[in-house]
């Protein structure tokens, strides 16, 4: 994208701004340089530019890094008497809905009225979102993703310290993860990098080559990793196989010599004897696995065959990845809303638009890119398998995509455990809030409702029987627990990794006993709670049991 400051194509029919609200503007123009920010002029990419299925799985001995420093330098955009102006620039009827909803919201002073008109605000607040989306890619100017971005739609809606705060956030994805603005994120689906999220409800267009071909490609790449895992797996049990035959044989061949004639050996002993059974097994199974292995390579042969086909097509029609689906983009805008209304809650702060008096001045309250990474690396410390997805034997390290939701909601959800179509190796999605009372809670109801779906999924339909699911479920069920079942473990979970974690006894004994078991602490750390009183003492003679057993 190669997008400026400047006016969109449609500048002719800008609205004029209300004199009560230009007044509210700062009179600073002065604009740091777009592709200074976003480093997407041309053809360069950046790291978000990266399509994530390039990149290899994650080994599981990886983790998140922290990130110092969390904010940079702060930039003019919310200075600029233009900001404001440069958003509602060619949007059509509803820029114009928007300015005059704003502007009587900002001055009623009747609290019905003032109630009334921020309800209007929301519908039409995403309806300019996704209509920005609509005309995404080169001629996309900084001032409406900054909108995207943080729903900042008049700069003096917040005090001058919110707005250096916010102008202090990184741009650029410089940290090599998967965490997206909306903006970006938008990107991203337009583009074809990534499908578009799933919904229950009825496709609003049909897939586009972008679409189509990107499924192909990560359906393609699930099947040959998972292919290559199996070819693996039986290397490894032929060469434990052929390890056990030497072994045999070498027992076989080895005699005894008769102890007055040391030329002469004696015969076959019994346990000799009864090696031979077990050599004609070794045998028949070692042929066996060379006959699957001879299938299981040109099986193989066919996936990369196809593999390469579809590459060279994305090679071919080099746009295919470039161009933008503005209609898939636009349609994306939509389950990004309700990704807004999950964090929000029912009962929570549904206007969407950064206000001073809903907006925490701090920088540790801000859902940044750079504070959930840190967040999600002390929650994997503390939950290692977290990310962990184990399919046909083999474990990898699979981080979810992540989407920074500027919103007031206090939860963080998953959105998808993982893709459909791909369920081997493909990102999970997770909607984290922007602007909640406290983000560390955010991002870790977030990790337990992955927790719990990627359990569920596992367990299939005995999730309520086996396993972490069916454990909790079983005792959820005992103790007649009222409300969602999902909802208290991500109760649960929240108090494992923020008071547990430390020694402090917070969850039902038995509770206590399903997550040290199925959501383990490191090893160092239940090293240290095993002194940390009896209960943990317990917890931890009941491990080495289950290892002498090997029941664990």
């Amino acid at each position: 994208m190669a997008g400026t400051s400047g006016p969109s194509r449609n500048a002719g029919s800008s609205p004029d701004v209300d004199p009560d609200l230009a007044d509210l503007l700062g009179t600073n123009e002065s604009t740091p340089d777009f592709n200074e920010l976003f480093d997407t002029g041309g053809t360069q990419k950046t790291p978000d530019a990266a399509r994530p299925d390039d990149q290899p799985l994650g080994s599981t001995e990886k983790r998140f890094e922290k990130i110092e420093p969390a904010f940079g330098d702060a930039h003019d955009f919310f200075s600029s008497a233009n900001y404001y102006k440069q958003i509602l620039t060619g949007e059509g009827d509803i820029s114009k809905r928007i300015h005059g909803l704003l502007g009587s919201f900002l001055k009623a002073e009747d609290p019905q009225d003032r109630s009334m008109y921020r309800g209007k605000l929301a519908p039409a607040i995403w309806e300019l979102v996704s209509g920005i989306a609509a005309q995404a890619g080169s001629h996309l100017g900084l001032e409406k993703r900054l909108f995207q971005r943080f729903h900042l739609l008049l700069p003096t809606m917040i005090n001058p310290d919110q707005r250096e705060l916010l102008a202090r956030v990184p741009v650029k994805n410089r940290t090599g993860e998967p965490v997206f603005y909306v903006d970006e994120w938008l990107e991203q689906v337009g583009s074809g990098r990534v499908n578009q999220s799933a919904t229950d409800e009825t496709k609003l267009h049909a897939r586009s080559q972008n679409e189509k071909l990107n499924s192909r490609l990560e359906k393609t790449r699930g099947r040959r990793q998972a292919q290559e895992q199996l070819i693996r797996n039986k290397i490894e049990e032929l060469r434990s196989n052929e390890q056990r035959l030497t072994q045999l044989v070498r027992e076989i061949t080895t005699h005894e010599t008769r102890s007055d004639m040391d030329d002469l050996i004696l015969p076959y002993t019994d346990a000799q004897k009864s090696n031979f059974s077990d050599v004609s097994s070794i045998m028949r199974r070692m042929s066996n696995l060379g006959r699957e292995l001879e299938r299981d390579y040109r099986d193989l042969d066919l996936l990369l065959e196809e593999l390469k086909e579809l590459s060279e097509q994305s090679e071919d029609g080099e746009d295919v990845f470039e161009s933008m689906d503005t209609k898939a983009a636009a349609a994306e805008v939509g389950t990004v809303r309700q990704m807004a209304k999950l964090c929000v809650g029912r009962q929570g702060n549904h206007f969407p638009l950064v206000y001073k008096q809903y907006f925490k001045a701090s920088s540790f309250d801000i859902g940044t890119r750079e504070n959930v990474i840190n967040i999600l690396a002390d929650v994997e410390r503390l939950d290692p398998e977290l990310f962990h997805r184990t399919f046909k034997q083999q474990t990898n390290r699979i981080i979810p995509n992540v989407i920074l939701i500027p919103c007031y909601g206090d939860t963080g959800v998953c959105w998808e455990p993982f893709e459909r179509l791909n369920r081997a190796t493909s990102r999970g999605r997770l909607a984290i809030p922007m602007y909640p009372k406290d983000l560390k809670v955010a991002v870790i109801t977030a990790c337990a409702d992955l927790r719990w779906q990627v359990a569920k999924e596992k367990a299939a339909h005995y999730w309520m029987e086996e396993g972490l699911t069916g454990w909790y479920y079983q005792w959820f069920s005992e103790h007649k627990m009222k409300g969602d079942v999902k909802d208290r473990f991500i109760e649960d979970y929240v108090l494992w990794i923020s008071k547990e974690s430390e020694g402090t006894q917070k969850l039902d004994r038995e509770v206590r006993s399903i997550f040290w078991r199925y959501i383990p602490f490191p090893q160092d750390l239940r090293d240290t709670l095993k002194n940390r009183g009896f209960v943990y003492q317990e917890l931890y003679k009941k491990d080495q049991n289950r290892a002498i057993s090997d029941g664990y």
